[in-house]
Parts: structure tokens; C-alpha cells; sequence
């Protein structure tokens, strides 16, 4: 794929965007599921749904970077990644 990912949210009438430099790496699998439980993680924290997007977006970015490099396919992210707030 070209280009960077963008994930793109219509929050209060407005529209936002959550951009980060794409990754080239098999070592992806389970993005979406871990992307949607750190948005849920951060709403119970009590923050707002934009900032809940951003913080996920930022720890997903960096489970994918600092991937374990497990199996020989599709392996899958560091859940392990450091959680910003």
C-alpha cells in the first residue's frame, strides 16, 4: 500500500483526522482488535473520544514499529508497546 494510514473521525460536527507514517512490516496482525480495545481502554479512563482516538492511534503505531517479529507470516504486534497519555 501507498501512502500513510488515516483514520478519520466526525466528532461534535466536525471532522478529524489521525495520521502516522506507515510501517513496512508483515508483522501486523491484530491491528484492528488491538486499535479498538485501546480506544476503550482510554474512554473508561475517563478521556474524551478525540483524545481516546489519538491516544490508541499513537500505541498502535508504536505495537507495529516495535513488532516482536514472531512467525514466519502475518506475526503480531507488541502488545507490550509503551502507552502514552
Amino acid at each position: 500500500m501507498a501512502g500513510d494510514p488515516i483514520d478519520i473521525l466526525l466528532y461534535d460536527g466536525k471532522w478529524m483526522e489521525f495520521t502516522a507514517p506507515r510501517i513496512d512490516t508483515r508483522h501486523n496482525h491484530g491491528t484492528g482488535c488491538t486499535y479498538s480495545a485501546a480506544i476503550t481502554a482510554s474512554l473508561a479512563l475517563g478521556h474524551d473520544l478525540r483524545t481516546a482516538i489519538g491516544n490508541a492511534k499513537r500505541y498502535v503505531t508504536e505495537a507495529i514499529r516495535s513488532n516482536p517479529g514472531l512467525g514466519a507470516g502475518s506475526g503480531p504486534v507488541n502488545h507490550h508497546a509503551p502507552v502514552g497519555d
